[in-house]
């Protein structure tokens, strides 16, 4: 088996247009997210997938420099790109994760791919999202080739192709779903980057914390706890509707 890491990037943000390159503490949003994942230890292959746009050439001379591997594909039907990229790398299981999550966490990518593979290839798609306890931004999904290639040859509504997984998980009798939870419910919490006070909120973290990487998510919580006034940043930003892409 072949776990790839496939990184949805591109710089055509409706509400924080070029915010995958954004400086946090020193280094991009794309370079954290990178690092981060770099820090997994289920998965060795990590791959950028950006649009063909023009626009995107600086994400790809980007993702080059921190010595990444680098997918090029269509800019609105994201799960095409998704299923051409997988292809193109020779992924036997995909694991998504996006760009606006500069405090993803190793550790949780490793809890859901692990939670795939034990069961694979029985399991077509495992998620931290199906059943939200983990802060927003820490969304980890993992799918087999199989199952991506059935919703990119079936899904037919516009949301189902920008998200890349949706025409999975709403048809749960014809996929075997696998749902990762924490015991802690803190899905209220939202640490992905949308907006100017989602990036005013993370350059604070990441301010408090040292600027370090390798941070884990459980010194994040601590740091929340311990000033909760950090979530007042950030804590009126709404999360856009899935059917609004």
């Amino acid at each position: 088996m072949k776990p790839v890491i496939i990184i949805q990037a591109r710089m055509g943000s409706t509400r924080l247009p070029g915010k995958v390159l954004m400086n946090i503490g020193g280094q991009t949003m794309l370079a954290r997210v990178v690092n981060r994942a770099r820090l997994a230890k289920t998965v060795r292959t990590i791959v950028v997938a950006t649009s063909t746009s023009v626009k995107d050439d600086v994400i790809i001379e980007h993702a080059r420099a921190l010595g990444v591997d680098v997918f090029r594909g269509d800019e609105e039907d994201v799960l095409s790109r998704f299923y051409k990229a997988a292809m193109a790398f020779n992924a036997d299981v995909v694991v998504r994760i996006t760009a606006d999550c500069p405090l993803i966490e190793p550790e949780i990518i490793d809890k859901v791919v692990t939670a795939f593979l034990e069961v694979y290839p029985k399991a077509d798609f495992a998620a931290n999202t199906l059943q939200r306890t983990y802060p927003k931004g820490m969304d980890v999904e993992v799918a087999s080739f199989t199952a991506l290639e059935r919703a990119w040859r079936q899904a037919g509504k516009f949301y189902q192709r920008i998200h890349v997984f949706p025409y999975i998980y709403e048809n749960p009798d014809s996929f075997d779903l696998i749902s990762v939870t924490d015991e802690r419910d803190n899905s209220w919490m939202r640490w992905t980057v949308d907006t100017q006070e989602d990036l005013e909120f993370v350059r604070a973290v990441y301010s408090a914390l040292g600027n370090d990487d390798s941070v884990s998510w459980q010194e994040v919580l601590v740091l929340l706890d311990r000033q909760p006034e950090l979530l007042e940043i950030n804590k009126c930003v709404q999360q856009k509707a899935l059917e609004a892409g």
